[in-house]
C-alpha cells in the first residue's frame, strides 16, 4: 500500500506542478443591448449602444452576443461607421443570433446591415483594452513608481499561484508514508 501512496503522491506532484504554470485566458460575454437586444434604439435614447460599450470593459478573446429579429450586423471600417454603410464589411451576420470574439486591442465599429436602421442610431464603437502586462521583476536596487487616475477601478486582479501549488505539492511529497 505504501508503493501506491507514493505513486500517487508523485503523479499529484507532478499534476500539480504542470498546473501551477499554466496560464489561464478567461473571457467574458457581453449581451449587446442588454434584454432588449440589437434593435433600432428609440427616439429618447440616443447614443443608446455606445452608452452601452462605455459602461462595460471589454479585453482580448471577450465575446459580444447580438440578438435581433429581422435585422443583421457588420463589423464595418470607421468610414462605414460614419457614413453607416459599407460595401465590404469585416464581418456581416444576419441570422439573429450571432456571437463576435474581440480578437484584438482597439476599436471596433458595428452597424446595422438593414437600410436606414445605422442613421436611425442602431451603431456602436467597442473599444479593447490592451492586454495587462506582468509587473517587471524588481531588484533591490529599483524602485517603484505608482500612477493612480481618477474615474473607474479596475477590480481584475492577477494573482499566480503557482509557486504556492508547487510549495504544497513539495511539503506532502515530503512527508513520512
Amino acid at each position: 500500500m505504501s508503493t501506491f501512496s507514493a505513486c500517487s503522491c508523485s503523479c499529484w506532484v507532478m499534476f500539480l506542478s504542470l498546473f501551477s504554470y499554466v496560464n489561464f485566458v478567461s473571457s467574458a460575454v457581453f449581451e449587446v443591448g442588454g434584454k432588449d437586444g440589437w434593435t433600432i434604439p428609440k427616439k429618447s435614447v440616443a447614443g443608446v449602444y455606445n452608452q452601452w460599450a462605455s459602461d462595460n470593459r471589454f479585453r482580448v478573446n471577450d465575446i459580444i452576443h447580438f440578438t435581433y429579429d429581422k435585422d443583421s450586423v457588420m463589423e464595418v471600417d470607421e468610414e462605414g461607421y460614419e457614413k453607416c454603410r459599407s460595401t465590404q464589411p469585416l464581418f456581416y451576420s444576419n441570422n439573429g443570433d450571432t456571437s463576435f470574439t474581440l480578437d484584438r486591442p482597439g476599436l471596433f465599429y458595428f452597424i446595422s446591415g438593414v437600410s436606414g436602421h445605422c442613421e436611425r442610431g442602431q451603431k456602436m464603437i467597442i473599444k479593447v483594452l490592451e492586454p495587462q502586462s506582468p509587473p517587471p521583476s524588481m531588484s533591490h536596487n529599483s524602485t517603484t513608481t505608482t500612477t493612480t487616475t481618477s474615474g473607474a477601478a479596475d477590480a481584475s486582479v492577477a494573482v499566480n499561484y503557482g509557486p504556492v501549488i508547487f510549495a504544497v505539492s513539495m511539503f506532502f511529497v515530503l512527508l513520512p508514508i
